[in-house]
């Protein structure tokens, strides 16, 4: 039971890394090649991830551009970027994707925090699903007599403490990421 416990952590663990990894794409004001790992561009009747369609470069602070290896994909990358929510408008230049990144003006800071606060509700989300299925695996352990109710419950407050903690990660992370974005 306790194998079943560890995974339940490296799980909430991994919703956590995942949350990490989005808040490293939103922008704070300069441009990283990070911002646009999100990005899913529709070619040849599939999602590919941008960096499978092209090279990510940052030239200077406030420009990123997409060397799209395959001429055809170059208004796929385009339409992509425009389409992900991120607030950019890329313009096509031969066979690259320039992006300029505008400067932050307090709507778009506004606009950035809620995105922030959109992903960590996805990762709270994430590790209360991991919660729900450390739970009925218990519920199930206990039907089937593999653990006794007291071992339910005490590997019950366990999964739940370990909950408690990811989901406070998760604040923190955020409440971390909202000043990040504030600041002028």
């Amino acid at each position: 039971m306790k194998e079943q416990i560890k995974e339940i952590d490296r799980r909430m663990k991994g919703a956590n890394d995942a949350l990490k990894h989005e808040f490293a794409g939103l922008r704070t004001g300069r441009a990283s090649a990070s911002l646009l790992e999100p990005v899913v561009v529709d070619l040849y009747g599939s999602m590919m991830p941008i960096n499978q369609v092209g090279t990510i470069s940052v030239p200077e602070a406030r420009m990123l551009t997409v060397q799209v290896w395959d001429r055809s994909a170059v208004s796929a990358v385009e339409k992509a970027i425009r389409n992900a929510g991120l607030g950019l408008n890329p313009m096509i230049d031969g066979q690259n994707v320039r992006v300029p990144i505008p400067e932050l003006n307090e709507e778009r800071r506004k606009e950035l925090q809620k995105v922030a606060g959109k992903y960590a509700e996805q990762a709270r989300v994430a590790v209360r699903n991991v919660r729900r299925d450390g739970m009925d695996m218990l519920k199930k352990a206990e039907k089937d007599k593999v653990i006794s109710e007291d071992e339910h419950k005490k590997y019950s407050d366990e999964v739940q403490q370990l909950t408690d903690r990811h989901i406070k990660d998760i604040d923190q992370a955020l409440a971390q990421k909202e000043q990040e974005i504030m600041q002028v």
